[in-house]
């Protein structure tokens, strides 16, 4: 079965080559950082690495794929390198899919549309290479091994430099027409609110996003003359006391709870199982949330639904990147 974007030539299947308890090589790229892993069929992580996403006024498209080879190419040696079952690859959105031109509002240099899944193609000759949206491999993951187990219908969300999402209904991944369901991310949370990188105005992920929570936090007066401030150091200071950091997690906490609660309404969810970065500030971020849930989501069966921490913490978008290969029946239906 093919997909808007599906590229013609046949995929060959999960390499029966490489025996049965070979590893899939699982990628997660992001605004912040490239990681990697081994990934045993049973979900164990064999063998990890990660840097950070290069930046730069000097970096181009091509600068950023060859520290992808180098952090992919030093991940394998490292192991010894193994025979594998295929690649998985979670990537900031949106993208062509099944194709895997991806053009990240996140990554700049890509922002035009960057072929990935060929190149990986290339680069793993006669391997199944699987890509889809991160925040997708987070809920694939969630759903297959962490807080959603078991349950048939999860929403799955990153919050980190960007915000996205994945949906599984009925047991299996929705894709839509374009591959890009569920990118609850730009769902709209007020529509007097900030500007998006999208274009719009008043996203979730204008609100909540890490970089957005700092630069908001510094017009309120938060180390307005550090240049140079991070979401790490917004965390430590809420964590603190401080008033303005508080209040920003504060902020997009209640962002989040509206947009999982209209997400709720529409979709039937069991559980919504939140990862990233932005997610590791605990109750700070996950209170209010749940408060402005609460408000929203009046329906009987919407307040049901579980809103938790990811259960495979940072590495549930790389598990999910390995689904994509040893749970195909699931979570993959495109060539």
């Amino acid at each position: 079965m093919t997909g808007p974007g599906a590229d013609p030539a046949a995929e060959p299947a999960p390499g029966p080559a490489a025996g049965a308890g070979a590893p899939v090589l699982a990628v997660d790229i992001g605004g912040t950082k490239l990681a990697a892993a081994l990934v045993e069929p049973g979900g164990r992580i064999a063998a990890y690495d990660r840097a950070a996403t290069p930046g730069g006024p000097d970096l181009d498209a091509e600068g950023l794929w060859r520290a992808l080879e180098v952090l992919l190419g030093k991940l394998v040696a490292g192991a010894g390198d193994p025979a594998l079952a295929g690649v998985g690859v979670g990537c900031g959105g949106p993208m062509t899919w099944p194709a895997a031109e991806v053009s990240p509002l996140n990554i700049p240099v890509w922002r035009d549309g960057f072929p990935l899944r060929a190149r990986l193609r290339a680069r793993y000759p006669g391997l199944p290479v699987r890509i889809h949206n991160d925040a997708i491999c987070v809920a694939v993951g969630e759903h297959w091994l962490g807080a959603g187990r078991g349950r048939d219908n999860v929403l799955g969300m990153v919050v980190s430099t960007g915000v996205g999402g994945g949906l599984i209904l009925g047991g299996r991944l929705v894709n839509g027409a374009s591959g890009n369901a569920g990118h609850i991310g730009h769902v709209v949370v007020d529509p007097g609110g900030p500007p998006c990188a999208c274009g719009g105005r008043g996203c979730l992920e204008a609100v909540a996003r890490g970089p957005g929570l700092v630069a908001w936090a510094r017009e309120q007066g938060w180390r307005r003359e550090s240049a140079d401030a991070t979401g790490v150091e917004l965390a430590a200071d809420a964590r603190g006391g401080h008033p303005v950091a508080v209040a920003a997690l504060r902020r997009a906490g209640r962002a989040l709870g509206v947009a999982i609660a209209s997400a709720t309404h529409l979709c039937d969810l069991e559980v919504a199982a939140i990862g990233g970065g932005v997610s590791q500030t605990g109750e700070l971020l996950f209170e209010p949330l749940e408060e402005a849930f609460r408000e929203h989501a009046r329906m009987e069966f919407a307040r049901r639904v579980r809103i938790v921490p990811a259960g495979l913490g940072q590495t549930a978008g790389l598990v999910g990147a390995a689904a994509l290969v040893f749970a195909q029946d699931r979570y993959w239906s495109a060539g």
